[in-house]
């Protein structure tokens, strides 16, 4: 059997925000950008790896969400609970120093993990966590 990876979801609520944190910050290539408005679905990803990529979407644009759930999909993105990526670079300390100076809120600087692994946290302008493990 060959899968991979092709594309993963995180949701947004302010499209050029997150266009901006995953383009200008973290340096990912635009794929892709179809709608206007709020209602604008990104795809992003690393420019040396064109088969994986991040779809930016909407989270309450799926017309099979009831208000209820728009209404707390809404409430855990506010709270950083809705939406997390694992990303990992063989230069953790330059890859947060660069993160950092875009303004981005850091949840946890460079860190020992005590289960092996060196990482590092922030919040995206939607609030999804994004981790930073450095690469050995």
């Amino acid at each position: 059997m060959d899968i991979t990876i092709h594309t993963s979801f995180l949701p947004h609520d302010d499209p050029d925000e997150s266009l901006a944190f995953y383009r200008d910050t973290l340096g990912f290539e635009v794929r892709n950008d179809v709608g206007r408005g709020k209602m604008r679905w990104i795809t992003v990803g690393p420019v040396d790896q064109p088969g994986t990529s991040i779809l930016l979407a909407p989270p309450a644009a799926d017309p099979g969400v009831t208000d209820d759930e728009r209404r707390t999909i809404t409430e855990m993105m506010a709270k950083g609970t809705y939406g997390w990526i694992l990303l990992a670079t063989r230069d953790l300390d330059a890859t947060f120093e660069k993160v950092q100076s875009g303004d981005a809120e850091v949840v946890q600087e460079p860190t020992e993990q005590p289960y092996g692994i060196r990482d590092c946290a922030f919040r995206d302008p939607a609030g999804n966590l994004v981790r930073i493990q450095e690469l050995r």
